[in-house]
This record gives structure tokens, sequence and C-alpha cells, in this order.
């Protein structure tokens, strides 16, 4: 009986014992806070963010730079006697918003009394210098120093996008683990899309300190402590002083020009208008300013070039030519009556040849192209011959860039749309449809619908007669060159030798068609393409793409100006002083550049 009871005694003191060992393993191996609590007193990590990457133009300007900031971090349980109205006095805020920061302090999942924790942030570098010398009056409140970004100028703000600290949401769905709460992160433009290779990593330094809370230099001689590494500095393809420039040209207006080195794809101006200044997105009035900004209703933070999706109009013409040609529907010297009754036209021709179409932008002309086409007689059935050819012209178009992303090196590109047999099939719920149906995608009207990038790489690819480079922003990250997609040449579907007549015609339209009255420069040979597209019942949009010069071309540019009118007035004129303006570093023709400023170009 004496047996039994002191075996039960044996096994309760077993088990009592085993349980606590358990929870002493818990306490000193998996669970490090009180490990963290113990030494809190005694030794405090501080973190070390690291800088940002920097941002240059093509010719090494600098345009974005890092300035000190600086966040005052709390450890509540060192708050000792703590005088809040002197503290209001320093830091000038008011005693409601002191509460409210001690509240919202307390609310944080991550919140420990005994952990330094985020109470106010981004201190400018005078506002720091202002109360440095009264910190010591608040025991328990530490400087945790770091840096926002600045900017040399006010232009290019969309493509470079803004940097805040990461939300919530992205926070939980960042895999990595790279990031903490209080982190700033790329939220659009090059911050974004580059934020890897700009962010750098952070370090951490471990501190000692007595029981009164000063500092007595690093625990173990820093054995524990890491360097932060700076983030990789960004050399773009941006010309900022061409940059700043169409910004000026553009200034109350809403549009976008590109400009981009068809050798390369390298892009020379990025312009979104109405922009924003990228210094209202920094520092501690962020929030304000960004609730400002997005509300705006000519939004700014709308980047026109890259997600602003327009008819393309009548520069889509010259895609139409190329596309006939390599299908042999047509010829150089094909002539097609200008039978207005068929389809409105402008100017005074009649019975052109291909040159002579592109030039004076005959409707008829690419009505009829089209429709040979799309009505090629391969079957007995004409709607089913309207399929067939509308997908072998599509394959064509989409080649040039069209109907799908290009991969620009920012975020939020926009695709465009190029209509297939199968999108009409929903669009007339599986009824029959032929070319009359659909004849006004010949003239760039209609369901077409493209990005003002895509107009600039289109300009590009004539300019190198069939190739192209996807479109980048950025040529060199650190000592490294783009990333290897941007190195990758892409070619159409269409034959080089038939790039030389749309060459041949743009060149026309400047000396003596539609653009020859505010394009033409007296020092190069510029080939464009005029372009008006329908915008009832606001005034038509004005369009315009180019490239020079006509050998060898450095430059080619789109430029698109909503309800502005004719194609050859406002677009024209700004796509032909952006590129005087990169060839010979001014313009020659102040006359043009103070017609596109007095912005009249209605009447």
């Amino acid at each position: 009986m004496n047996e039994g009871r002191k075996e039960i005694l044996q096994i309760i003191f077993i088990i009592t014992g085993l349980v606590f060992l358990v929870k002493l393993f818990s306490i000193q191996v998996l669970d490090n806070r009180y490990a963290e609590l113990a030494d809190s007193n005694a030794i405090l990590k501080e973190v070390e963010y690291p800088f940002r990457g920097l941002i240059y133009d093509r010719n090494g300007k600098l345009i974005v730079y890092n300035t000190p900031e600086f966040d005052i971090n709390i450890i509540r349980k060192e708050v000792k006697e703590f005088d809040s109205a002197r503290f209001c006095e320093v830091f000038q805020i008011s005693r409601e918003e002191l509460r409210k920061r001690f509240k919202e302090m307390r609310a944080r999942k991550e919140y420990s009394p005994y952990k330094p924790t985020l109470f106010i942030d981004r201190l400018s570098n005078p506002e720091f210098a202002r109360i440095q010398d009264h910190l010591d009056e608040f025991p328990g409140l530490y400087v945790q120093a770091r840096t926002t970004r600045s900017y040399t100028t006010s232009a290019l703000a969309n493509a470079l996008g803004y940097v805040s600290e990461i939300s919530k949401d992205q926070l939980a769905r960042d895999e990595s683990g790279i990031y903490r709460q209080g982190d700033y992160v790329g939220q659009s433009g090059i911050e974004a899309y580059y934020e890897e290779q700009l962010r750098g990593k952070r370090g951490v330094k471990f501190k000692l300190r007595n029981v009164r809370g000063i500092e007595k230099g690093s625990f173990k001689d820093g054995a524990y402590d890491t360097l932060s590494i700076p983030g990789k500095d960004l050399v773009s393809s941006i010309d900022i002083d061409l940059q700043q420039y169409g910004e000026f040209l553009m200034k109350g207006k809403a549009g976008s020009v590109v400009a981009i080195e068809p050798s390369s794809g390298e892009i020379l101006a990025l312009i979104s208008g109405p922009s924003y200044d990228p210094n209202l997105l920094t520092g501690r009035n962020y929030s304000s300013n960004f609730v400002l900004i997005s509300n705006d209703t000519n939004k700014p933070l709308f980047t026109r070039p890259l997600m602003a999706q327009y008819r393309p109009g009548s520069i889509f013409k010259i895609a139409q030519a190329m596309t006939a040609l390599q299908e042999g529907v047509i010829r150089p010297e094909t002539r097609i009556y200008c039978d207005r009754s068929i389809i409105g036209c402008h100017g005074a021709h009649s019975n052109e040849d291909l040159r002579g179409a592109i030039a004076n932008s005959c409707n008829p002309y690419f009505h009829g192209v089209l429709r040979r086409m799309l009505n090629k007689g391969v079957s007995n059935d004409p709607y089913e011959d309207t399929r067939i050819g509308l997908a072998e012209w599509n394959k064509h178009i989409r080649s040039f860039g069209f109907g799908g992303s290009l991969g620009v090196d920012l975020p939020n590109e926009k695709g465009g749309l190029i209509p297939t047999p199968e999108y009409y099939d929903r669009a007339y719920n599986n009824r029959p449809w032929k070319f009359s149906n659909i004849y006004s995608l010949a003239i760039g009207e209609g369901e077409n619908l493209v990005v003002p990038l895509q107009m600039a790489n289109f300009a590009s690819i004539v300019a190198n007669r069939g190739y192209y480079y996807r479109p980048h922003l950025i040529k060199n990250i650190g000592s490294e060159g783009p990333l290897p997609k941007y190195q990758e040449k892409l070619s159409t579907t269409i034959d080089p030798q038939y790039f030389e007549i749309a060459v041949d015609a743009m060149q026309q339209v400047v000396e003596s068609g539609t653009g020859q009255y505010r394009a033409k420069l007296q020092d190069f040979i510029v080939c464009g393409k005029t372009g008006t597209v329908q915008n009832d019942p606001l005034p038509d949009h004005s369009v315009f793409i180019a490239f020079a010069p006509r050998d060898n071309p450095k430059i080619a540019v789109s430029v698109y100006v909503e309800d502005a009118g004719q194609g050859a007035r406002a677009a024209a004129s700004i796509a032909s002083l952006i590129i005087e303006k990169y060839l010979i570093g001014e313009t020659k023709r102040p006359y043009i550049e103070q017609y596109v400023l007095n912005g009249q170009f209605l009447y």
C-alpha cells in the first residue's frame, strides 16, 4: 500500500519537474522576449538605415539625392516624471496631439514598453537642430537618424515616382522578410521598379548603457554590429535639360511628350502633363500633400505617357501602309482615288500614290488599303474573308509594339488595344461582321487604342527601318549596364526595304505636306506624321510623331496634346522644338515657341 503511494508521489514529482523544465526551455530558448527584457536596461539596439541609391541623368547631372531626417523613438518604461507641458513647448505640438501619439503608440501591434517605439517621425534637419539641445530633458527618448529623398529639379516627377513608409498591406504581402514597419519603400516610377537595387541593406549597432541610460560605448566592441550597405546608384537615360524644356512647353496643357534614342531605346524625355513637384511628397508633410495631389481633378499622378490610352489617328496610316506592302496588296506606285463619298477627307489632292497618300493623310486611300487587306477573296464567304484578313493584319500591327505592353522599366504601363476577330465576335454577340463594320480602323479611329510610349517607339521603328529596343529609363545600375531585356533587338514582321517608303513619305509630310508650317527645321531633315484624333463633343486631340535626322537618327518623338485640334498645330510645334533643343541645344524659332506657350491652337 505504502509502496503504491510512494510511486504515485514519485510520478507527480517527475511530471512537475518536466513541466518546469519545459517552461524553462521555452523561456530561455524558444522565447527571447525575457532575454531582451533582461538586457534592455544595458543594451540598446540601434538600426542603421542604408543610404538609398542616387539617380543621375545621362550626362551625369544629379537628379535625386538623400537628405537627413530624424525619428524620435521612445522606451516607455524609461520615461520618468514626464513634463508634458514642456514637451509640447519644445516639440511645438498641442496636448491633444501628444495624447493622440501616446494612444497610437500603445495601439501598435509591435508595441512593447521595453523597446524603442516610433513616437515622432521625419523631423527635418532644421527641426532637429531646434530640439536637439532639449532631448536630455526627456529620459526615454532616443534619436534614430535616417534619410529622405530630395530633388534637384521639379521635373520628371511621374517617371521618378516617390518613396513613403511601407503600408500594412505591403508588409503583409512581403515574402522576402526584408522590410519592417517604418521602412521606406518606392511606391511608383523608377523608385518602385528599381526598389531592389536602390534600397540597400540595413545594419544594426548594439550600444551599452549604464543604469542612468548614458551610453558607454559598443557592446562587446561591436562584435555583433553589422554595417548598412548603400543602394546602387542609377544613371538614367533622361536628358534633364530636355526634360525641363519639354515640361516648360507643356505647362498648362494635358497630354504627353516622349522622346527616345532610336539606336538604343533609351528614353530621353518622358513628360506627363499636368504633373507635380516631387519635393511635395517628402518629409513630414507627405501625407497632407499626397491627399491634395491625389484629389486634384487634373490627375497629376496619372502618368499619361504610359497609362493614357488614345486612338492613334492618322499616324496609324504608316503602319497600315507597311502592313499592306508586306501582304502584297499594294505597291508604292499604287494609286487610289480620293473618293470623299466613301469617307471624309481634307486638303487638295485626288489620286495619290502611297507616298502622296501618307503625306496628304488621305482617308479614302487607306480605306481602300484596309479593304484590300481584309477582303482578299480567299474563301467564298465575305465574312470569313474579313476574319482571315484581320487575323493576318493583327499579327503585323502587333509586331510594331502595339496591342500590348512594351515592357518599359516603370510600373503600370498599359497595352492599348489592337482588335482581333475574337474581339469583334464578342462585340457583335457572335453575329456576323465584315469590313464595312470596322473600316474606321483604316485611319486610326474605331477600336484602335495606343499609349504615347508606343507612338514614340513606332517612330523609332521607322527611324531604324524595322527594329527597336524596348524603351527604358535606366542605362546603368551601379557599375553595370541596363537590365538584359533592354539590350535585346526586336524586329517587326515587315521587310526593311518597305520602311524607306515610309521615311520618304514622312519627310514629304514635313517638307511639303501637313507638317510643313511648324515642323520643318533649317539644319536637319525631319521626318514626321500628323494626326488629328476625334474627341466628340470636345475638340480633337493633336498628335504628331517624328524623328531626325533622316539618316542615322538621334531622336524619335511622339506628342499628344488633348483637346488642341489639328496635329499640325500644337503637337507638330512641340515635337519640332524638342528635336531642335536636343540636336542643337536651343531653338532658332522663338515665334514657334511663343505660339506653343500662348496655347491658342484652335483659332
